[in-house]
Order: C-alpha cells, then structure tokens, then sequence
C-alpha cells in the first residue's frame, strides 16, 4: 500500500511517502524552490518522493492532507494580535482566505 501525504498552505509546506507501512521518502517543498517556508503545494517534494521509490501517481493508493484548522486559526489569530496594530493589513488579507478553507 502507498500513501502520499502532504501539508500546504501554511508555510513549510512538504510531502511523505509511506509504502507498506514504512518511510520511503519526505521532502520540504521548499529545498526544491529554495523559497524559504514555501507554503505553496509540494508538487516538486511529491515528485522526489515518487521518483525516490519509483513509483508513479497512479500507484499510490491513498492521497492524504494534513491540516488542523482550529490549531492554525489559534496560531494566526495569536500571531495577529502579538503584533497589532501592524498586524492589521496582513490579518484582513489572511481571514478571508483561511475562512473559505
């Protein structure tokens, strides 16, 4: 069994690959970007670890995300009122966004 799984759009976003219960490979989108705490989809983390098990999409069986919405409005909202006043402008743009998740 084959599972990928990843993490985005936060920061550091990342992929793992699981075949028959044990790591085969794990990436950080951003080693490949070189954009630090890339928080883009790991497109290019997901293809090492496909290549790195030679393996293609169409092999893998479970495709997961991971993501803990209420932890990370409590990060955001903590970070945001840390910093306010300055925070303002980035948190206006940043709810919305998080809101249609």
């Amino acid at each position: 069994m084959n599972i990928l799984g990843i993490s985005a759009f936060y920061h550091d976003s990342a992929a793992a690959l699981l075949c028959d219960g044990k790591l085969v490979a794990a990436a950080h989108e951003e080693r490949f970007t070189r954009k630090r705490h890339d928080p883009d989809l790991p497109k290019q983390a997901t293809k090492y670890c496909l290549e790195a098990a030679g393996i293609a999409v169409g092999d893998l069986d479970y495709v997961v995300f991971y993501d803990k919405p209420f932890i990370k409005l409590e990060r955001m909202l903590m970070t945001y009122l840390a910093t306010f006043p300055r925070s303002l402008p980035s948190f206006t743009k940043a709810i919305p966004r998080e809101a249609r998740l």
